[in-house]
């Protein structure tokens, strides 16, 4: 069985490359690798999101669900300097490779943790993962399909402060329609607050 981006200990080659995130705001070059999330470059959808959302929070703890090499939490931690930023992932490599480039960038404010699908800390010296969270922004993973999914986001997203928001970007014709609905279904708040090239973009609340 071909191995996906959401196993938790990828066996492919390692084949080291960089990526480039270019935004408005911040410049970073990441490590990425084979086995995690868009090695070659950094989706278009995560982009998108990055170039949508509201400010994050200046302070307080914030999360990025599906972390992967690290874009979205590098950029939250480099928009909120005082602020604590988690990632976390399923992916152990992934996540070496996002505190490699937490390290690389000086960017002492975000830690990152591998998880498991039920979103629980799956080495012992993770950080804690119980919330409450001020803000989660993610790129999640769609194609983990509908009952994982639909775990993993009823897990992160119950931890949610009172008055947090989470940012979700999926792509349309993956079902970001159908995700909304189902996320309203289950009580939480949504709305489409962006839509570009494809992708959506939901502002989720806790119910």
């Amino acid at each position: 069985m071909a191995q996906h981006y959401f196993d938790s200990d990828p066996d492919a080659a390692s084949r080291p490359s960089t990526a480039d995130l270019v935004l408005p705001d911040l410049h970073l070059r990441l490590h990425t690798d084979r086995g995690v999330f868009s090695p070659d470059k950094v989706d278009l959808g995560t982009r998108v999101l990055l170039e949508s959302v509201p400010a994050p929070p200046a302070r307080g703890r914030l999360l990025d669900v599906g972390c992967g090499y690290g874009p979205i939490a590098l950029t939250l931690a480099s928009r909120a300097p005082a602020a604590q930023v988690l990632g976390v992932d399923v992916n152990s490599r992934a996540v070496g490779l996002a505190r490699r480039n937490a390290a690389g960038h000086g960017l002492g404010n975000a830690r990152f943790a591998v998880v498991t699908p039920e979103g629980e800390p799956a080495e012992e010296d993770a950080p804690d993962l119980a919330g409450p969270f001020d803000a989660i922004w993610s790129n999640p993973p769609i194609r983990v399909g509908k009952d994982a999914l639909h775990t993993l986001l009823r897990v992160w997203l119950g931890r949610l402060s009172e008055q947090g928001v989470a940012h979700l970007v999926v792509q349309r014709h993956l079902g970001a329609d159908s995700l909304h609905k189902w996320l309203a279904d289950q009580g939480f708040p949504t709305e489409r607050t962006a839509s570009r090239a494809g992708f959506r973009v939901l502002a989720v609340r806790r119910g």
